[in-house]
């Protein structure tokens, strides 16, 4: 048997947990930028507020009925999604979690007796909410997409099943694929949808279980398609992925709070966005071959710019692989001024990291001169201050002083968590 634990509408119950008086009203969170609603809770979705729907679109109604909103507060919400997943391991045990996003997990139950079944995944939610205040709903099946499917119907009604549903028995599976839509399976996305539901009349995931595995193969992607159909049909074919410990790639990207027209506000944001995934090169003491600038700009007049962008990119290779935010930095800036041309509306901008390897074991070069022990311990010194002190209190002037291109987050709450001079008060 398998389990997801999900946690319910994440970012708006990080914004409740420190105010109490949010509780029972209506509250969102937007995208970044604040372009979009990403989360909502029960009451804002009874309003009619629909997800992904862009704010300005839904102001009259949130201003209208009181919604609390605020803006993506990454640094808290990433910090109390550790404290869930380290609730569960607690609890199941080592390498029975696998963290599937920032507010869901799977957890292998195939060694917990059927007898004991209902009391741990009882468990699983009390233990979770109770330490962390963050309420959750759990889906269990025989497989990793039939626990999907059990969750759907366990948020989906919430005071009949008590945010909990485990889907044990033959009659309980069928029951539970027949109330379940072909575009809510996991793992079928919104083409596959359309192809299901108006060539093949296929309407509910029992519908699609019923369907042959050779079929599936032709109409379905392949391997992907057969394994679906056999974890629909109580076969388990997923198994739980290990956390992966070290990337293979590394990038940063953002959208520009306002449009960015100047080369230099250009080559401010690129080299944050380079010192930023150096930190997180080093942080897996791995050193980077390979860097890639892209930006996503447009040229076209009128409101709707945003809507019709293009995207450039370029990219180099070092003669030795560096994990020095100088270094990195140096090879970056002249690929910003490939990629410049005056005129278009900038929107975004990242840096991509490749080619990685140990730090410890960097292979020379015959031809390139031999650098300064990759500057491990100014790199050390400064990530620990960084670290230690956040925003960036020591930086490369590269990365500008003003930084007026910044991701807005105007309502952005306190990082209760992870700031001293944000602590939460209590008198």
């Amino acid at each position: 048997m398998y389990a997801i634990v999900d946690c319910n509408s994440f970012y708006c119950a990080c914004e409740r947990l420190f105010a109490p008086a949010l509780h029972n009203r209506p509250v969102v969170v937007l995208s970044n930028n604040d372009g979009c609603i990403v989360s909502r809770t029960d009451e804002a979705k009874a309003l009619g507020i629909g997800m992904a729907g862009p704010y300005y679109q839904n102001k009259d109604v949130i201003l209208k009925n009181n919604v609390a909103v605020f803006s993506s507060n990454y640094h808290l919400y990433g910090d109390l999604s550790m404290r869930v997943m380290d609730t569960l391991r607690s609890i199941a045990g080592p390498g029975q979690v696998e963290v599937y996003s920032v507010d869901e997990a799977f957890i292998n139950l195939a060694q917990v007796p059927r007898l004991q079944l209902p009391a741990l995944v009882r468990e699983l939610k009390e233990r979770t909410e109770q330490w962390t205040g963050i309420a959750v709903s759990v889906g269990v099946g025989p497989t990793k997409v039939l626990s999907k499917v059990a969750n759907r119907l366990a948020k989906k009604n919430k005071q009949a099943t008590g945010c909990i549903l485990v889907l044990e028995s033959e009659e309980e599976v069928r029951n539970a694929l027949q109330r379940t839509p072909v575009a809510d399976v996991w793992g079928v996305g919104r083409r596959y949808a359309y192809k299901l539901q108006e060539l093949y009349n296929i309407q509910n995931a029992w519908e699609l279980s019923r369907m042959s595995e050779e079929w599936a193969r032709k109409q379905l992607g392949g391997v992907v398609g057969v394994r679906l159909i056999r974890e629909l049909r109580g076969q388990p074919c997923v198994e739980l992925k290990d956390p992966l410990e070290t990337k293979k790639m590394i990038a940063t990207t953002r959208m520009f709070g306002k449009p960015v027209y100047e080369l230099a506000e250009l080559k401010e944001a690129v080299a944050t966005y380079t010192a930023r995934a150096a930190e997180k090169l080093r942080r897996q003491r791995s050193a980077a071959g390979l860097l890639d600038v892209f930006v996503v700009c447009n040229d076209t007049e009128g409101r709707n710019y945003e809507y019709h962008p293009y995207s450039r990119h370029s990219h180099t290779r070092l003669a030795v692989p560096s994990s020095a935010t100088a270094e990195l930095i140096r090879h970056a800036l002249p690929l910003v001024e490939q990629l410049y041309v005056k005129g278009p509306r900038y929107l975004k901008a990242g840096v991509l990291l490749g080619e990685l390897v140990p730090d410890a074991s960097i292979q020379g070069n015959l031809f390139a001169p031999a650098g300064p022990q990759q500057e491990r311990r100014l790199m050390e010194a400064m990530d620990n201050i960084n670290f230690s002190m956040r925003d960036d209190v020591v930086k490369y002037a590269a990365s500008g002083l003003r930084r007026n291109w910044k991701m807005r987050q105007e309502l952005r709450s306190k990082r209760y968590t992870t700031r001293w001079n944000e602590l939460y008060e209590v008198r």
